[in-house]
């Protein structure tokens, strides 16, 4: 396990010490639930296996309704009455779903279902934050405060966080969270050890357009007796990045990218319509309101000028996940002190999107990522999150649990001394 600094504000337990002697059955539970990625919001299996490792530990167990969730709420013991209001709440997330891709890591403990991968590191966050809630409830006497373990589904089809919150994940402790972290390891970008967060926009949100072009299909050699949407689709294509680029700042960007092109079945056809699908990243709430309105009027106009008719569907994803200032230096002084200089700012957002955007909406906190390429590796020689290679070092897993316990340690600490 990497080493780094040891000592932080309160000096506190030495969790990275306690977490090095945990690392070996914490990494056994993440080989089991890599063995077997489940997808979605419904993991019972991985449910399953969550309950288990939280088995003997002093615990509030709840499980979703709407999804496979577990929300786990560890009651402090210093100061006043675990019930009493006004004593501090810091919540943890862990992400548990895979991915529908097909795994081609080579990795002794490599994914037993067919196209079924965590490849976005999942296993090792669900796994983690497992190790987190042994961690912490050995020092529950210390804890001023109390601990809410959000193990969620459903991130990867952006939908869990939403679930959770509308479950009470949030009041689980029986009053409303102050604070709120999550962490995120990377199969590239990072080199090995490194940790990184930034203040305010860390990652873009993101929505997704679907448009249907409708003409007046017909033979491909009568051109004139048919209205062609396949040359409008075109057009709305290249009108799009025109308007990304003239309507938008470099300093408030969005990202529009067409994935999806669909016209016709035969050379000799005019088909009648056109399908178009879109992503659409933004790194702002201004941002994300203008490019909807834009992007809707635009290919809306286009369509109207050429005489189709424009099927439109514009369906919100997640906002961008904006961590809260006074968290993000909070982060800073305490994996800094941690890690030492292994710890960086970022220095700017990543395009990818995150579900517990919609946590950090509710509630102050901030969202953290850490480098999964095992040591010695050249970045050039990686592959990012959510491919058939991506690899994630089990060495990273002691580290992540002493992270996470002492960011929820040290919150509380520090929210109960004002």
């Amino acid at each position: 396990m990497p080493t780094g600094g040891s000592s932080y504000a309160h000096g506190m337990t030495d969790y990275l010490t306690e977490a090095a002697v945990l690392a070996p059955r914490i990494t056994d539970l993440r080989h089991r639930l890599h063995r077997w990625p489940e997808l979605g919001n419904d993991l019972p299996r991985t449910q399953a296996a969550v309950l288990a490792a939280l088995e003997g530990l002093d615990l509030e167990v709840t499980r979703g309704v709407a999804s496979t969730s577990v929300t786990a709420v560890l009651r402090g013991r210093a100061g006043s009455d675990a019930a009493a209001s006004g004593r501090p709440v810091v919540l943890l997330r862990g992400d548990m779903d895979g991915l529908p891709i097909h795994e081609q890591t080579g990795l002794p403990f490599a994914s037993e279902r067919d196209g079924h991968m965590h490849g976005c590191g999942h296993d090792v966050h669900t796994a983690t934050l497992v190790g987190a809630a042994h961690l912490l409830h050995a020092h529950r006497d210390e804890l001023p405060g109390d601990v809410v373990f959000m193990f969620q589904p459903g991130e990867e089809v952006l939908t869990g966080a939403r679930a959770m919150l509308a479950e009470g994940v949030l009041e689980a402790a029986g009053r409303k969270v102050d604070r709120a972290f999550g962490l995120h390891v990377l199969s590239s970008v990072l080199p090995s050890g490194r940790w990184a967060t930034r203040p305010g926009t860390l990652m873009a949100g993101a929505d997704t357009l679907y448009l249907d072009i409708v003409g007046t299909g017909g033979h491909g050699s009568t051109p004139s007796l048919a209205n062609d949407p396949v040359p409008v689709m075109a057009e709305v294509i290249l009108a799009v990045q025109t308007m990304v680029a003239k309507k938008f700042p470099a300093s408030d960007p969005v990202v529009v990218n067409v994935g999806v092109a669909n016209a016709g079945g035969a050379a000799n056809v005019i088909p009648e319509r056109c399908h178009l699908e879109m992503s659409v990243r933004s790194f702002s709430p201004g941002a994300r309101e203008k490019v909807e309105r834009l992007l809707v009027a635009l290919v809306e106009g286009v369509c109207a000028a050429h005489g189709c008719r424009a099927e439109v569907e514009y369906r919100q994803g997640v906002g961008p996940t904006v961590n809260d200032p006074d968290a993000a230096a909070f982060v800073a002084r305490v994996v800094g002190g941690l890690v030492g200089e292994r710890y960086a700012d970022m220095p700017d957002p990543l395009a990818g999107s995150e579900d517990f955007s919609a946590v950090l909406e509710q509630v102050p906190g901030a969202f953290v990522f850490y480098s999964g390429v095992p040591a010695g590796r050249d970045l050039a020689d990686t592959t990012y999150n959510h491919s058939a290679t991506a690899w994630f070092d089990d060495a990273v897993i002691g580290e992540a649990m002493a992270v996470y316990a002492a960011l929820a340690h040290e919150a509380l600490l520090e929210l109960a001394t004002g």
